[in-house]
């Protein structure tokens, strides 16, 4: 018996990155695709192979918002502007069979939207995936919903990080992260339009900084824990 799996798709006011990635979704073994829009969207029409739920803008509200739209066993997060190669499915559906209290996630590659340097930046998240544990959800984190309930969902008190938040609880519990042999594509745009070098800088800048308040909260709950 084949175990289901809800894609969730969280979209920002006025994104539409997501129109490319649904006809990739028609293949997966899925029992359904949720789109979360932003209150407010003006989208208006029903788009074919997609369930419409709409939720506070923030990431981690409509991240929450599709996973409880779904009563599937297996929850897949993916970024509206993410891209599937040919491998990417039918590693998912391995990853699924396999029942594991795990969070799965998957290579970082860069579509040809951005800089030549964009391959430095792969590197740099296959390295801090492999060697320190931190995926992201750019990565398309997969898990199962009884361990998504475990977690507690992501964290809608942080404006951002929400991500970062989630692996550093599932890596607290003991969860294991299981890298997917297959990858995930996504857009380098915003580094050709802001500068590869400020916007690497930034997104070193916040990993560190995140890296550091979500460590320090958990040694406060294994204090807490402790006595």
């Amino acid at each position: 018996m084949s175990l289901s799996v809800a894609i969730v798709i969280p979209a920002g006011p006025g994104d539409r990155a997501w129109t490319g990635l649904l006809p990739q979704l028609i293949a997966a073994d899925a029992q359904e695709v949720v789109l979360v829009l932003a209150e407010g969207d003006d989208l208006a029409k029903q788009i074919f192979a997609a369930r419409i739920v709409r939720a506070p803008a923030g990431r981690s509200h409509q991240l929450n918002a599709g996973a409880s739209a779904s009563q599937a066993e297996w929850l897949w997060f993916l970024h509206a502007d993410s891209r599937l190669t040919p491998r990417t499915l039918e590693a998912m559906q391995d990853f699924v069979a396999k029942n594991e209290d795990a969070i799965g996630y998957f290579k970082l590659d860069f579509l040809d939207d951005g800089p030549k340097l964009m391959f430095l930046n792969a590197w740099g998240t296959a390295l801090r995936s492999r060697f320190l544990g931190l995926p992201f959800g750019d990565q398309g984190l997969l898990l199962p919903r009884r361990v998504f309930d475990a977690l507690g969902g992501f964290d809608e008190a942080i404006g951002k990080g929400e991500d970062h938040a989630l692996i550093w609880m599932a890596r607290e519990k003991s969860i294991p992260l299981r890298a997917i042999n297959a990858s995930i594509q996504t857009s380098a745009r915003r580094y050709a339009e802001n500068g590869w070098w400020k916007t690497t800088k930034t997104h070193l800048r916040m990993t560190r900084e995140q890296a550091t308040r979500f460590s320090r909260q958990a040694k406060t709950n294994e204090a807490i824990d402790r006595s």
